[in-house]
């Protein structure tokens, strides 16, 4: 085999073991993000099937993402009926930062994750294969898996209009 390829089965090995042993192991803190590999995101959608979440992605070193991250506060003090789900797009070195990040903006609550795969446009590719990395990326699902992206810094009334939209129609079409 050649070592590119063992690099590459490496790799996947590896995330198949961090995936295994986050579902073994004793529940992962908030504030400790959970690995994000491919099918991550499927398995996200899936966890909150049924009810209007958001998937928010971000990096420690992107101003607008910190603007959001003010904006995720807000909403979890307002809104708690709603899940935030935030995926950092960081390095694994970057944990410390993250982690200050959180509890800074007091996010502790919110669902983490973090990637965990060096070849990041593989992940890139498996959320939206037109994505290129471009930050913030806030993912909004309604309770029947539909999906709209907001790319940039999240206007606060607009997502609040589309929450109340979804919980309105949710309400009246019950899945």
């Amino acid at each position: 085999m050649g070592r590119g390829v063992k690099l590459r089965v490496l790799t996947v090995v590896l995330a198949v073991a961090m995936l295994l042993s986050s579902a073994v192991a004793a529940p992962v803190a908030a504030h400790e993000p959970k690995p994000f590999v491919r099918g991550s995101l499927a398995g996200i959608v899936a966890a909150h099937a049924g009810s209007p979440f958001i998937v928010a992605f971000w990096s420690t070193d992107c101003v607008p993402c910190l603007v959001n991250l003010r904006l995720w506060r807000e909403l979890i003090e307002e809104r708690p009926d709603i899940a935030l789900v935030l995926v950092s797009t960081d390095r694994p070195d970057d944990l410390p930062r993250l982690q200050r990040l959180i509890e800074r903006h007091k996010l502790q609550a919110a669902e983490s994750w973090m990637f965990a795969d060096a070849f990041i446009e593989r992940l890139y590719a498996d959320v939206d294969r037109s994505w290129g990395g471009e930050l913030p990326r806030t993912h909004l699902f309604d309770a029947h898996g539909e999906r709209r992206l907001v790319e940039g810094i999240i206007d606060k009334h607009a997502l609040i209009d589309w929450i109340d939209s979804r919980k309105l129609t949710n309400a009246n079409h019950p899945r």
